[in-house]
């Protein structure tokens, strides 16, 4: 898996880029005929070892939905570090700000 030119675009574009899946997967793993939930998990690894993570945090097996790819040393990136664990606390519905997923529904999907 080579990210070098989604890790710069990233960079280039202030931490925060939109990405097909399509495009992501022709970097990832071009010999593969299709997104699997395994190679999405491997992908998510990957950025997680170069400094990026995404929204949604799971990425979708579907070459035809765009993602966030964000540098996770950023502010925004730090944004992101900070809801997803408001999101895991809801799952154990431990969150200190219980209504801000009401607030915020659209949040919640993208975090989980």
């Amino acid at each position: 898996m080579d990210f070098t030119i989604i890790k710069h675009a990233v960079e280039v574009d202030h931490g925060i880029k939109r990405l097909s899946m399509r495009f992501i997967k022709k970097h990832a793993a071009p010999e593969r005929a299709r997104l699997s939930t395994e190679l999405c998990a491997e992908i998510g690894e990957e950025f997680e070892r170069i400094g990026l993570t995404t929204l949604p945090r799971t990425l979708p097996t579907s070459e035809n939905e765009f993602v966030w790819v964000i540098q996770r040393d950023s502010a925004l990136g730090e944004v992101a570090a900070v809801a997803a664990a408001l999101a895991d606390l809801e799952k154990l519905k431990m969150n200190p700000l219980p209504q801000v997923f009401t607030n915020y529904p659209l949040a919640q999907r993208y975090l989980t």
